[in-house]
């Protein structure tokens, strides 16, 4: 049975491109072209993709409303966002409306197709430069908010870092990726971080620390 693949890209020449690529694979199945946000959609909920590969920019409706769309209508449909932009904005707004992973335009053919089948199989996506900016963009939080939780649950270093990432809405397993620690080492921390804030799991736990900060 073959993956089946839906592209959502508003230039066509890429797209056609993209399609090619994945064509060439025997186990890849491209069920539908998108060239806007809205069609992705539309597209999405005829076809029923395995693998959705998404760019960003796009008229009607943006790439990531649109995969937030998907995602509710398919929680089981995986979500690649593919785009020539890399900014941490582009990449925590994909992540958070519910993409597998971010890969940017200038992969390789062969690279592009492992990815398609590693979403498929359910793993996250985060190449070491998304994954580098995601760390960044963790750390550029106010210090106010690192300090308050710092101080009110006497975390440290490495948990507040966590708990921000927690607050920011990532998985477990998109912690881990970020931030290069193993699956256990990762429910480690974020036991620990459980723990010390006395929460029973991630909206407790989102809560209370949110409290922290505004308060």
């Amino acid at each position: 049975m073959s993956i089946k693949v839906l592209i959502a890209d508003d230039q066509a020449i890429l797209a056609d491109g993209i399609k090619s690529v994945l064509s060439s694979c025997p186990d890849i199945s491209v069920v539908g072209v998108a060239h806007d946000g809205s069609e992705a959609v539309r597209l999405a909920q005829q076809f029923e993709p395995d693998v959705v590969l998404m760019d960003i920019r796009m008229p009607v409706m943006n790439g990531v409303i649109a995969t937030q769309e998907i995602k509710r209508a398919h929680p089981s449909t995986h979500v690649l966002v593919l785009t020539t932009f890399d900014e941490s904005n582009y990449i925590l707004d994909a992540i958070e409306g519910g993409a597998s992973g971010y890969l940017l335009k200038d992969i390789s053919a062969p690279a592009l197709i492992e990815a398609v089948k590693n979403a498929y199989a359910g793993d996250t996506i985060l190449p070491a430069k998304i994954a580098r900016r995601i760390v960044d963009a963790a750390r550029l939080v106010r210090n106010d908010r690192e300090i308050k939780l710092k101080r009110t649950f006497s975390f440290s270093d490495r948990e507040v870092e966590i708990a921000v990432m927690i607050l920011e809405g990532f998985t477990n397993k998109q912690i881990a990726s970020a931030l290069k620690l193993t699956d256990g080492t990762a429910r480690n921390y974020i036991s620990s971080i459980y723990e010390k804030v006395g929460a029973s799991g991630r909206t407790d736990a989102a809560e209370k620390m949110k409290k922290s900060i505004d308060g």
